[in-house]
């Protein structure tokens, strides 16, 4: 205990010297964890998105490019798909259920999801989990827009709110369908997944808002008010891809070949997780480097307090030269220096770990926001707590140098005056 005391009152003495080691090994446990948590979540994020979904099908491309327009909501589809092809494959005898998905509009930056009510009543997020509203139900009407939730908290809408949707993802006014508004009828509950950013509306009322446009540009001199589209019939005539969901999953990969080779378009059906596999598999030598830097970045770190205590122990001879005849051992000498080092390292942990939460609190909804990520403020995983504990270890190791060769000065040595 008084050992404990005399190493706490050791550090405080030297404050400058405490809070350069401090901040060293602090930030270098920052990037350690903080890499290693994004790329967790990222993955366990990515995964769970999908965690309902047996194949997910559109216009023959990259299977990463579907996977990453269709769901995830990055970058956009090559072509579309024609209405008579997803009602062909959808009614497939193998297929349990299907979601129709339409892409291509935007709401203030957020992306505008044309779909069915299926969407509300099949996808599945996380462990299986359904979707589910805190405001308000699914749209029953032609101009209804169900939005998600950090749609709702970032604009400040709520049910009845108006919106108004722009052609494409730009946000000139020339390219809004403002003769056509929707209205907020349920706001979804956070999920974690790009649903939070999308805002959901019927097939119809994507057809609805295009009724007097062709090929992306309004139509001279052609006019449909909202109420001529309400009395329209309409019919999807394409969409951008679309989900499935088997009866059996053992008819997966007949069903995959069935669609590759559909003959009437060149369609693609993939697996959401052999994808995602592949998407990691492209990441795993970016990921490799990262990890490779970080643990440089702990290293230089973990040297920069070597550095610090051995430059000082020149300093501090007469300090231990004073132990020595008040009765400490040599083997005392070198517990306090290692205690040191621990100390510094523990603390420094601690504030890494403070630094990392706060980084994760203001970064994450930039991270939701701009590429749908969601990163929370849960607890570490056991690798990370195994990252933490090898620092620790580290650290305390660190202490032997310094330690053994302030063991290793004689009384004589700490005592004699140097001119």
């Amino acid at each position: 205990m008084i050992l404990l005391r005399l190493t706490w009152k050791s550090l405080c003495n030297r404050k400058l010297t405490l809070m350069m080691m401090l901040m060293s090994i602090s930030v270098s446990v920052l990037l350690l964890l903080g890499v290693d948590k994004i790329r967790q979540q990222a993955k366990d994020g990515f995964s769970s998105t999908v965690s309902s979904t047996d194949l997910i099908v559109g216009a023959r491309s990259g299977q990463i490019n579907l996977l990453l327009y269709s769901v995830f909501h990055i970058g956009n589809a090559t072509n579309n798909i024609s209405w008579s092809s997803y009602k062909a494959i959808s009614d497939h005898k193998n297929v349990r259920w299907s979601i129709p998905l339409s892409l291509g509009d935007s709401h203030r930056g957020f992306r505008v999801l044309g779909t069915s009510s299926d969407y509300f009543e099949y996808y599945q997020y996380g462990k299986k989990n359904a979707l589910s509203f805190t405001e308000g139900n699914a749209f029953n009407g032609l101009f209804d827009v169900v939005i998600g939730s950090e749609v709702a908290k970032k604009l400040g809408y709520q049910l009845g709110s108006s919106v108004i949707v722009t052609h494409g993802m730009g946000n000139a006014s020339l390219m809004n369908h403002e003769d056509k508004p929707f209205k907020v009828a349920g706001v979804l509950a956070a999920t974690g997944t790009p649903v939070d950013n999308t805002l959901l509306v019927s097939l119809e009322g994507i057809e609805a808002i295009h009724l007097d446009w062709k090929a992306g540009v309004k139509l001279p001199g052609v006019s449909v008010s909202a109420e001529e589209a309400l009395n329209a019939k309409l019919q999807p005539k394409q969409i951008t891809a679309f989900m499935l969901g088997l009866h059996s999953r053992i008819s997966t990969f007949q069903l995959q070949r069935s669609i590759n080779r559909y003959s009437k378009e060149p369609l693609m059906a993939i697996l959401p997780g052999l994808a995602l596999q592949e998407l990691w598999g492209m990441f795993s030598l970016f990921e490799k480097t990262l990890a490779a830097i970080t643990g440089l970045v702990v290293f230089s770190g973990l040297v920069g307090l070597l550095t610090l205590l051995l430059s000082g122990l020149n300093e501090r001879r007469r300090e231990m030269a004073i132990l020595r005849s008040v009765g400490a051992r040599p083997i005392h000498i070198l517990a306090l220096l290692m205690l040191e080092s621990l100390f510094v390292t523990l603390i420094s942990i601690l504030l890494g770990l403070v630094m990392l939460y706060l980084a994760i609190w203001l970064g994450a909804p930039v991270l939701q926001q701009e590429f749908g990520l969601h990163i929370g403020l849960e607890g570490l995983s056991l690798w990370q707590w195994q990252l933490i504990g090898m620092v620790t270890v580290a650290g305390f190791l660190v202490g032997l140098i310094p330690g053994y060769r302030a063991y290793k000065y004689s009384l004589a040595d700490g005592m004699s005056i140097r001119l």
